[in-house]
Parts: C-alpha cells; sequence; structure tokens
C-alpha cells in the first residue's frame, strides 16, 4: 500500500489510515479479526477516540504488544483545559499505552467551538502541557459539517496545529462553497506542512427512511467499483490519507481500494463530480 509523508511529523502513513470509529459497539473477537486484516494490509496508523464507544477498550490489548508498529491519534470532544487533560489520560490508561504520537481536539465544528478549545483555560493548554510532558508528540484538529473547512482555516492562524482530519469526497466537491473552501485549506495545510486526513470519502447519501444495513451513521457505497471510485477520488487530492469506514463488515474493501488506488486525472475527477446529482451531500 502507497504510503505518503503525513506533514511535518514526518512519519510515512499509509493511505488507509485506520478509523476505530468502526470499533464502536463490536466484540473483541470481530475486532481481533479486523485488527488482523488492518496489519495483513500494512496499515501503520491509527486513529482512535473515546466517544467511539468500545474502540478504546477493544484496541487495548493490540496496542499493548504492537505499539511499535502504528502512528496512534487519540482525540476529545472536551473543550476545557481541566476536563481535556483528564480525558487524555483515561484514553491512554484504556489503550494501554504510554504516550500517543497525536492529540486532536475532536469535532470542531464551529467557530464557537473553536473559539472554546482557544480561550484561555481551553482544551488547548492541556494539549500543550502534555506535549510537553511526553504524553503527545503532535496536536490536531476534526471536524465535521459543511463549515469544517472554513474553521479550520481560521484555526490555523490562532495555532500552528501539525494536522487537520475534515470530510472530503466527491459528493461534497459538488457543493461550491465547501469545494471552494476545502482547496484552499489543502493548499495552506501543504504550505505549512500540515498533514491532512480525510473522512467520510465512501459516503454516498444520509440514511433516511432507508433500513440502515450498516453501522456507519450514513449511508455509504459497498460496492467495489464505487468504493474504488470514490478512494481514488479523495487520494487523489493533496491529502495523507484516509480514515477506514467505520464498519468492520466494509473494512476489507476499503482496504482492498486504498491497495488498489490509480491516481484519477483533473477531467476525471470533474467527470466523477458532475455524477454527485445523483447522490446527497451527508450534511444539510
Amino acid at each position: 500500500m502507497q504510503k505518503r509523508r503525513f506533514g511535518r511529523t514526518g512519519h510515512m502513513s499509509t493511505v488507509a489510515i485506520f478509523g476505530a470509529a468502526a470499533f464502536y459497539a463490536v466484540t473483541q473477537a470481530q475486532a481481533d479479526a479486523a485488527m488482523e486484516q488492518v496489519i495483513a494490509a500494512g496499515v501503520n496508523h491509527i486513529d482512535v477516540a473515546p466517544t467511539y464507544g468500545q474502540a478504546e477498550e477493544r484496541l487495548g490489548p493490540w496496542l499493548a504488544r504492537e505499539r511499535a508498529r502504528f502512528f496512534l491519534g487519540c482525540k476529545t470532544t472536551e473543550r476545557s483545559k481541566e476536563a481535556a487533560a483528564a480525558e487524555l489520560r483515561r484514553s491512554l490508561e484504556r489503550l494501554r499505552v504510554d504516550c500517543f504520537d497525536l492529540y486532536q481536539f475532536h469535532a470542531v465544528n464551529s467557530m464557537e467551538e473553536l473559539d472554546q478549545v482557544t480561550a484561555p483555560g481551553g482544551a488547548l493548554e492541556a494539549a500543550i502541557e502534555a506535549r510537553a510532558e511526553g504524553l503527545t508528540r503532535f496536536i490536531g484538529i476534526t471536524g465535521h459539517g459543511l463549515q469544517a473547512p472554513a474553521v479550520f482555516l481560521e484555526a490555523l492562524e490562532r495555532f500552528d496545529f501539525d494536522s487537520v482530519l475534515f470530510p472530503l469526497n466527491f459528493v461534497l466537491y459538488a457543493h461550491p462553497d465547501y469545494r471552494r473552501q476545502a482547496e484552499e485549506l489543502l493548499r495552506r495545510c501543504r504550505a505549512r506542512d500540515v498533514g491532512v486526513m480525510v473522512i467520510k470519502a465512501i459516503a454516498k447519501r444520509p440514511w433516511g427512511d432507508r433500513p440502515k444495513t450498516y453501522s456507519t451513521w450514513y449511508e455509504p457505497f459497498d460496492d467495489a467499483q464505487h468504493i474504488q471510485q470514490a478512494v481514488n477520488f479523495a487520494l487523489s487530492q493533496d491529502v495523507t490519507g484516509l480514515c477506514t469506514t467505520g464498519d468492520v463488515t466494509l473494512l476489507p474493501r476499503f482496504l482492498e481500494a486504498c491497495a488498489r488506488f490509480t491516481s484519477m486525472s483533473p477531467a476525471q475527477r470533474e467527470e466523477l463530480v458532475a455524477t454527485a446529482a445523483e447522490y446527497e451531500p451527508i450534511f444539510a
């Protein structure tokens, strides 16, 4: 599987980054089988959060013995310094590790939440102190929704974040404002050597009234052809890698698509964006 430099961290991350949200509500046996697939595929980067249900507990036994194999990123949704510092330490304990490679502010979806994180006494102060103590090497920010690129452009003006994580797919790129801001964010990240992770690469549309056949909160593409197209599109942007899907049954197909990634030309990308009207953005 192709590897790309994760910004100034210098880590050569696989283009598939294991998104441990897939372990939200699985047994340890299911998690073990998925981790075997992750390792067999050569994946060397994990993204996890305490809000991902049982994910930290399921990953813990693996990281206790395989820590050196992975670049490990964790997150907090806490916005105050005290609460974020406490959550960071709980995550270290559950994951059975001594430190993170990357600690991120999770789901910073609005300017108001960014204000909370960066205010005096905010969560950013906890991460800076944790970095000084050797509990994390790098600091990042993540978010969802149509405001994410604009929020992160502002975030990069307030603090020198090492990474960003945000949604990017061909359906979202049919939204002119989102695409413009996302492309500006990618340019800014390239200029500042900031690592970029992508989520929701294979999102197809909201579930609506349809039965939920996967554990993802959105309906994903689930056939090999469309997954490959969506992965090719996202990885043809100036990004480090894609967080894998939040459903363990789709994980093998996602990993295979990343292993078979073929770059799309600008014309091919525009042709795919032109089909977006057949689907629906997952954010209102």
